[in-house]
């Protein structure tokens, strides 16, 4: 199993997604005699799991189902383990598409935090790219390591445990991008211009607050870098159903008629719309927002060197 590459059936050791519903599901890790619990009954990996094929229906103990998954970078950012806050993936998208990343690119992100960005950018530049992730956290640059090395992508990243605006990202003048999430981004403004190539490379920063951004623009700046922009990226999800309408009684409609000589029973006006006007109710289709919609996450300023 890896996060880069699909694998049809599932083998011991794979880390796989439980679908219990779009709103519920939830990572395990697949082990010869051991059973996960959910609110449909027991699933034993030895006999329900190990050998099916991925995206398999699975019937519990209780006879309840559930669907297993091939993990994804974007399954993985909606069960990862919190051990920081997160980006989503409406960020990472536009993350990624900004920073011009493909297959072959080499990346430097800053901090690694809870590998949600992580696993993107290594799928993005898989086979041949790399990622260079700098935590400076150690607990959390050693758990990052572990699971990447459990998701089968060791061979495209290298965690380092350091302070990045002390001591960069540990490499020069190679990355095709750099994107960076630390409370003070424009104090390793200047080692992200170290690491990117000569020319052309493309930064981001994502700060929650816009004085952040301010003081990182001005940094971006000094050290030479164009084309600096920042954005905010809000999505709004509407949902599609029936809606159903009342038709407006507008009153003595028929009164009216009769008194301007109109007869409605006349067959030349039975498709008149007032002949067919009565009160009653209309359904249609219509989108309509959720009443619950995420709001500010953060600040994303992109700039190229030059």
């Amino acid at each position: 199993m890896s996060f880069v590459e699909y694998g049809d059936t599932i083998k011991d050791g794979d880390t796989a997604i439980v679908f219990l519903g779009h709103e519920s599901m939830f990572p395990v890790k697949v082990q010869h005699g051991t059973v996960t619990q959910t609110k449909y009954g027991v699933i034993r990996h030895s006999a329900d799991l190990i050998g099916k094929k991925y995206g398999s229906k699975v019937t519990c103990s209780k006879g309840g189902w559930v669907f297993i998954l091939h993990p994804t970078p974007e399954l993985w950012t909606m069960n990862l383990p919190h051990r920081t806050q997160i980006l989503y993936s409406t960020d990472i998208s536009i993350i990624t598409m900004m920073l011009e990343l493909k297959p072959g690119s080499i990346v430097c992100e800053s901090g690694t935090g809870s590998g949600s960005l992580s696993h993107a950018l290594i799928r993005t530049v898989a086979p041949t790219g790399h990622l260079y992730t700098v935590e400076f956290h150690q607990q959390r640059a050693e758990k990052a390591r572990e699971e990447f090395r459990e998701h089968g992508v060791e061979h495209l990243v290298t965690v380092t445990n350091q302070d990045v605006c002390k001591n960069g990202f540990g490499v020069s003048n190679i990355a095709d991008a750099v994107f960076l999430d630390i409370p003070s981004p424009w104090e390793a403004i200047g080692h992200a211009k170290s690491a990117l190539k000569a020319e052309g490379g493309r930064m981001c920063s994502f700060s929650p607050c816009i004085e952040q951004v301010q003081r990182t623009c001005l940094a971006m700046e000094e050290y030479g870098f164009t084309e600096i922009n920042t954005l905010e990226i809000l999505l709004r999800v509407y949902n599609v159903r029936t809606i159903s309408l009342q038709i407006p009684d507008l009153g003595k409609a028929a009164e009216d008629n009769s008194s301007t000589g109109f007869d409605s029973s006349s067959p030349a006006d039975q498709g008149s719309p007032c002949a067919n006007l009565q009160q009653g109710a209309v359904q249609f289709k219509s989108g309509v927002p959720l009443r619950e919609v995420v709001g500010h996450t953060g600040y994303l300023t992109f700039a190229t060197k030059s």
